[in-house]
């Protein structure tokens, strides 16, 4: 193991197929690992012990609170802290930048963003997005907390700066479309969710006054025709992104995750609006997103 100082976070359910890959790939770089499980019926828990490292479970309500209660129950000691999901792995070219970059970096410069790339059916896209996505996901250990939010949460630097690392992690799940589709089945309850929350302010949060300031083009694309925005947002991916330039894959994946995703989401709030009617009460609100989208609130 070559550390460089960095424990990593990783949280799973039900990832027997992935995680073996994760830690194997994060030992290159780790000096500790804390895996944080929701109770996984698979195998999950017993392969990562079998890997050697520390396993807590705690009970999921969401992404963002699941993460911090890592971040404030971890007994993470090392210089660096590094989030990983699962199914994600570093590229050679980017441990290797984290090797040559951290021992140099000075005080001031307290987290990373790293480059995310996306592998769909075994290769890696390239095109479909405007800009490159960057996630903060290294920091100094102490220096960030995360925000919660039902969707698009992240990590923020309470002090310090971030400086960007040139090459990427790869998402590259392997559970197949199936999975896909049960999985964004529930991003979309929780993305309805949120802009139904916009409109009723069922719970006060970070993600009810923050959100749309903070990503504004999220803000726009719901100003956007209900059902014709899904098309708008396929079609500037596909085509003006070039995402078909990924071929088949890019094809499919474009379909799935720009078009028949955000589709859903709308067909949900469609289908609330229809069974509630105008101007429905908060508790009857409340109770259509917990009896249909399973939010826990």
């Amino acid at each position: 193991m070559d550390s460089l100082g960095i424990s990593v976070i990783i949280l799973t359910f039900n990832e027997e197929i992935h995680i073996r890959r994760c830690l194997e790939n994060v030992f290159r770089v780790a000096q500790e690992v804390f895996v944080i499980d929701c109770f996984s019926k698979d195998r999950t828990v017993e392969i990562a012990k079998e890997c050697g490292v520390t396993v807590l479970q705690h009970e999921y309500i969401n992404q963002a609170q699941q993460f911090q209660w890592a971040l404030e129950n971890c007994p993470i000691k090392t210089e660096w802290t590094l989030r990983m999901d699962a199914d994600e792995y570093l590229s050679d070219e980017l441990i290797e930048e984290m090797r040559k970059t951290l021992p140099s970096l000075p005080e001031e410069v307290t987290g990373c963003y790293l480059p995310l790339r996306v592998a769909f059916m075994g290769k890696i896209l390239k095109h479909g997005l405007r800009h490159q996505v960057q996630i903060l996901r290294l920091w100094r250990t102490g220096t960030v907390y995360m925000e919660q939010r039902w969707m698009d949460e992240r990590c923020v630097l309470n002090s310090g700066r971030a400086v960007h690392m040139k090459n990427s992690f790869i998402d590259h799940n392997l559970k197949g479309l199936g999975e896909f589709t049960i999985k964004h089945n529930g991003y979309s309850n929780r993305e309805a969710f949120v802009e139904i929350n916009r409109r009723y302010h069922l719970i006060e949060d970070e993600e009810s006054g923050e959100l749309a300031s903070r990503n504004s083009p999220k803000s726009s694309y719901y100003k956007l025709p209900r059902f014709f925005r899904a098309f708008m947002y396929f079609f500037v991916r596909y085509v003006i992104f070039l995402g078909f330039l990924d071929g088949r894959r890019g094809f499919i994946w474009l379909t799935l995750q720009a078009y028949w995703y955000r589709f859903l989401v709308d067909a949900k709030l469609y289908e609330m609006d229809k069974r509630l009617g105008k101007n429905p009460s908060k508790e009857e609100v409340l109770d259509y997103v917990r009896t249909y989208w399973g939010i826990k609130i």
